[in-house]
């Protein structure tokens, strides 16, 4: 898969209901940044360095489906999501997943790691609309304040 493709699929939207969003930031200059990001990314540490479980926890592969939680006990949140693509080319890398019925929400995200000369950005992308199941539903508008933490999140876990 290339990243033009990762690119143009992480942003069709799914409905005239969906939230697009996106944000790029630079995260440092270095050759080493660069491939301890790149190994870090695929392996979903975006995802771990900003409070969430992977199960299993192995580098992002087409076609899988870990199970991602946040939280804890009776405040423990399941995602279940399969990944759709993984870009791996020499000035990015990058992947990502649509979500599964059980969701809180429906959409796509895509963390996507791009090299210009020795800078190193991070995009992250989603495409959100209100989940399939009555009680997320519900809470959307909640859960979009939840994002808004989360994104914030992201775009800082890969920093050095």
């Amino acid at each position: 898969m290339t990243v033009e493709a990762l690119l143009v699929r992480s942003w069709r939207p799914l409905a005239s209901s969906c939230r697009p969003w996106e944000r790029r930031v630079l995260l440092g200059a270095s050759a080493q940044l660069w491939n301890e990001a790149s190994a870090a990314l695929l392996n979903w540490e975006v995802k771990t360095r900003s409070g969430f479980k992977i199960d299993p926890q192995v580098p992002a592969v087409a076609g899988q489906q870990p199970v991602i939680t946040i939280g804890a006990g009776l405040l423990r949140v399941v995602e279940p999501v399969e990944v759709m693509e993984v870009a791996e080319e020499e000035h990015w890398v990058g992947f990502s997943y649509r979500t599964l019925p059980g969701h809180p929400v429906q959409g796509v995200e895509a963390f996507i790691l791009e090299r210009v000369g020795q800078q190193v950005f991070l995009r992250v992308r989603s495409v959100t609309e209100p989940s399939d199941v009555p009680s997320w539903r519900r809470v959307f508008w909640l859960l979009i304040a939840a994002q808004w933490v989360t994104r914030w999140r992201y775009l800082r876990a890969l920093k050095p």
